[in-house]
C-alpha cells in the first residue's frame, strides 16, 4: 500500500499539471457557443448579396480610376458601421497616369445592315474623338498594297486580319532585322494614311481587358487615331470581314470615351480591425482585391468583387456575434492586384518585421463559387480541417477539403503569394462549384447576375469561421520552412512592378527567376479560366458526338 500511496503521490502533480494545460487549452480556443454564434449569423442573417450589390452599382474599379476611390470609401463606410477599429487606407505606391472609361461607349454596324456590336479598348490607351463613322477596308498585307490603298484607308476602319493581334501578324514574331523592318514600315503607312483606328477580332465572344501606364504620363501618352485599336467580339469581326470578302460596302461607327488622369496618383490598400483582445501583435488576415478590370459592361463582380464582399461580409458577421477574438483579424481590400500584385507586394515589404506575427492569410479570389477548402503542408492540416469543420457541418450540400503538397507555392496571381514568400501561410481558398469563371474573368461579362447567392453565403461564412479559430487558438497556424530565397517586392522585375503589361505578363506573376521552377497555386485566375475553358470544349465535343 505504501509504495501504491508513493505512486499515487508522484502522479497526481503530473495529472493536474496536464488537467490545467488541457484546460487552458480549452479556454484559449474558439468555444462551440460563439462559432454557433458565427455560423447562425453568416447562415440566417447574411447580408453578401446587398454588400455586393452596393458595390457593383459603382461599376467595375480599374487601379487609378476615380471607381475605385468610390470603391474605397463604401468598404470604408461599411467597415465603420460595423464598429471595426483602425479604418484607414494605407498608401502602396503612385502611378504616373489615371485612366477610366466614360459612359460614351458604342458600337454599331450601319452597312449593309444596322446591328449593334460589342467591342472593348486597351486601358491607358486612346479612344475615339466623339463618335466616328467610316466604312471598313481590309488591312494591307505588304507596302506595295499600303501604297495602292492609300485613299481607301483614309477616313476608315481598317479591318485587321483574324490572325493579326496588336502585337502585329500571327505566328512567331519576327527575328531577323530585314522582317522587323518590313512590318514597321508596313506600320507606319498605315498609321500615317488617315485612319479611323484599327478594328481587330477577339478569339471568341469574351472581350478581355487589359493594358498598362508603363512608360506614359499624362503629358507624354498614346494619342491620335493611329493608337485607337477596337477589339470587337468574334461573331462581329466574321461578320465585317464576310461582308468585305463579299465586295459589300461595310460601314461602322464606333465611340470610345477614354479619359486620362493627370498624375502622379497615390493608390491604397483598405485596412481594418477587430482587435485582438490577449494577443493584439498577432493578426489573421482575411482579404481580397478590390481593384478590377473594365471591359464595357463589366461590373468588376467575380474578380474579384465577391471576394471583397466575402472580406467586408465576415467583418460584420464576426462584430454581430458579439464574439471577441484574443488575436487581432486584419481585414485588407488590395488594389493593384490585376498589374501585378502591387498593393499586397508593398505591403509586405512595408510591414516586414510584423511577418512572424501573422498566423495566416485567407484571400479571396476565384470567382463566386463556394469555399471548397485550402492548400498547404502536411502540419497545418488538423488545425484548417478543426477550422472549418463547424461550415461543413452547417452547409452538409457543400464539401470542402485541406489538399496537401510538400512546400508551400512561392508564385501564383493573387495576394497571397508575397506572404508566402516571407514564410506566412497564405492560402488562395479553393473555389468548387458550377460558376464558369472563364466566362467572366476580365470580361464584359463579369456582372452582378453571375453571382450565386448561396455560395457567397457560405464563403464569407467560412472566411469568419476560419478567422475567428485561428485568432482563439492557442498557437499560430504550423509553418513551412521558410523559402531560401524569399520572394520580396525588392526582387520584383521592374517592369512588373511598375504596372504589369497583360500582353507581356498573361497568365502568371512570377516574383523572380528563381521562382520559374518553384510549385505554384494551382488554383489561381489563370488555371481556373484554363479549367473552365477545357470544360466548355469537352462539352461541345461531348454534345457533337451525341448529335451524330
Amino acid at each position: 500500500m505504501g509504495e501504491s500511496f508513493v505512486i499515487m503521490r508522484s502522479v497526481r502533480p503530473l495529472s493536474l499539471l496536464a488537467l490545467l494545460s488541457v484546460c487552458a487549452m480549452a479556454a484559449a480556443q474558439a468555444t462551440p457557443e460563439d462559432t454557433a454564434k458565427i455560423v447562425n449569423e453568416g447562415k440566417n442573417h447574411n447580408q453578401v448579396m446587398k454588400t455586393l450589390k452596393g458595390l457593383t452599382d459603382l461599376g467595375p474599379r480599374l487601379t487609378s480610376s476615380p471607381n475605385l476611390r468610390r470603391a474605397q470609401e463604401f468598404a470604408m463606410t461599411k467597415f465603420k458601421g460595423y464598429g471595426l477599429k483602425n479604418v484607414h487606407l494605407e498608401e502602396w505606391g503612385k502611378v504616373p497616369l489615371g485612366f477610366e472609361r466614360g459612359k460614351r461607349q458604342s458600337a454599331r454596324m450601319i452597312l449593309p445592315f444596322e446591328s449593334e456590336m460589342q467591342f472593348t479598348t486597351m486601358n491607358w490607351m486612346p479612344g475615339t474623338n466623339g463618335k466616328q463613322r467610316g466604312r471598313a477596308v481590309m488591312a494591307p498585307t505588304t507596302l506595295e498594297e499600303a501604297a495602292a490603298m492609300k485613299d481607301q484607308m483614309k477616313g476608315a476602319w481598317i479591318v485587321m486580319p483574324a490572325s493579326w493581334t496588336m502585337r502585329g501578324p500571327g505566328g512567331p514574331a519576327a527575328t531577323d532585322e530585314a522582317a522587323k523592318k518590313k512590318e514597321a514600315d508596313l506600320k507606319a503607312a498605315i498609321d500615317g494614311s488617315g485612319l479611323l483606328g484599327r478594328i481587330y477580332g477577339a478569339r471568341d465572344e469574351r472581350l478581355h481587358s487589359s493594358g498598362t501606364w508603363r512608360d506614359k504620363t499624362f503629358e507624354n501618352h498614346p494619342k491620335g487615331p493611329e493608337n485607337v485599336m477596337i477589339v470587337v467580339r468574334k461573331s462581329d469581326h466574321d461578320r465585317i470581314t464576310r461582308n468585305l470578302d463579299y465586295k459589300r460596302p461595310v460601314e461602322l461607327e464606333f465611340e470610345a470615351e477614354n479619359r486620362f488622369i493627370k498624375g502622379e496618383l497615390p493608390q491604397y490598400n483598405v485596412i481594418a480591425e477587430i482587435p485582438g483582445t490577449e494577443k493584439p501583435n498577432e493578426v489573421v488576415i482575411v482579404c481580397g482585391h478590390l481593384d478590377s478590370w473594365n471591359s464595357p459592361g463589366s461590373q468588376g463582380t467575380c474578380d474579384n468583387g465577391t471576394g471583397s464582399v466575402n472580406t467586408i461580409e465576415s467583418a460584420r458577421i464576426i462584430m454581430a456575434s458579439g464574439v471577441k477574438p484574443k488575436r487581432t483579424i486584419r481585414f485588407i481590400l488590395w488594389s493593384g492586384e490585376e498589374q501585378g500584385l502591387l498593393g499586397s507586394r508593398a505591403y509586405v515589404e512595408k510591414h516586414l518585421g510584423e511577418m512572424d506575427g501573422i498566423s495566416a492569410v485567407l484571400n479571396d479570389d476565384g470567382g463566386t463559387n463556394y469555399q471548397g477548402g485550402y492548400v498547404g503542408v502536411a502540419s497545418m492540416k488538423p488545425m484548417l480541417e478543426e477550422a472549418f469543420a463547424p461550415t461543413v457541418k452547417a452547409f452538409p450540400e457543400l464539401p470542402m477539403a485541406f489538399d496537401v503538397v510538400e512546400k508551400m507555392p512561392l508564385g501564383g496571381s493573387s495576394d497571397h503569394a508575397p506572404f508566402n514568400g516571407e514564410g506566412v501561410p497564405g492560402f488562395f481558398t479553393k473555389e468548387s462549384g458550377r460558376a464558369d469563371y472563364g466566362k467572366v474573368w476580365h470580361t464584359q461579362f463579369d456582372k452582378y447576375d453571375e453571382a450565386i447567392p448561396e455560395y457567397l453565403v457560405q464563403s464569407s461564412t467560412n472566411h469568419a469561421v476560419v478567422a475567428f479559430y485561428l485568432a482563439q487558438a492557442p498557437t499560430l497556424l504550423p509553418r513551412a520552412p521558410k523559402p531560401e530565397k524569399p520572394a520580396r517586392a525588392a526582387d520584383i522585375p521592374k517592369a512588373i512592378a511598375l504596372g504589369s503589361d497583360q500582353n507581356s505578363y498573361p497568365w502568371i506573376m512570377l516574383f523572380d527567376e528563381h521562382d520559374v521552377n518553384q510549385p505554384h497555386d494551382h488554383e489561381d485566375d489563370w488555371t481556373l479560366e484554363v479549367i473552365d475553358r477545357l470544360k466548355r470544349t469537352a462539352r461541345g465535343i461531348f454534345s457533337t458526338m451525341r448529335l451524330r
